[in-house]
């Protein structure tokens, strides 16, 4: 995937998120928004460490956490945590099971097109200690 493309699909990602979430309501923003948030700086704080240990590598130049894990965290992650949590509101199980479906999606077809497409790729991480990476902070996500 070349950088223009790689970016423009980071920036469509952001953007398409953010456009779903005035259709939460005021209300349920006002309410969700400080637990995404709060969920947002922990995996902000994991990924750079991820990184670190080379988790996972993006194929970005510059290879920048500004182009490659923070477009997933400031679009898709922090507005599906939102939806979440207004969707199972009240319901643990619920929460659990979507998270885990949307995180067993994300760890194994999306990655393998994303390695497909030269955006990303699994180092030292398999698909399976990539999912339990997310899926662990949907607790956490709860809990807040």
């Amino acid at each position: 995937m070349t950088i223009k493309i790689q970016r423009l699909v980071n920036v469509a990602m952001v953007l398409l998120s953010w456009l779903t979430l005035p259709l939460l309501g005021s209300r349920n923003i006002k309410r969700f928004l400080l637990a995404s948030i709060l969920i947002f700086f922990v995996e902000t704080l994991h990924a750079r460490y991820g990184k670190k240990q080379r988790w996972w590598v993006f194929f970005n130049k510059p290879k920048s956490f500004l182009f490659g894990e923070l477009p997933f965290e400031i679009g898709p992650f922090l507005a599906i945590s939102m939806w979440f949590l207004k969707w199972t509101h009240g319901n643990f199980k619920w929460f659990i099971l979507l998270n885990g479906i949307t995180h067993a999606i994300f760890a194994y077809p999306i990655t393998y097109f994303a390695k497909k497409f030269r955006y990303y790729t699994m180092v030292r991480f398999n698909n399976f200690q990539f999912f339990l990476y997310f899926f662990s902070k949907a607790f956490l996500l709860y809990w807040f």
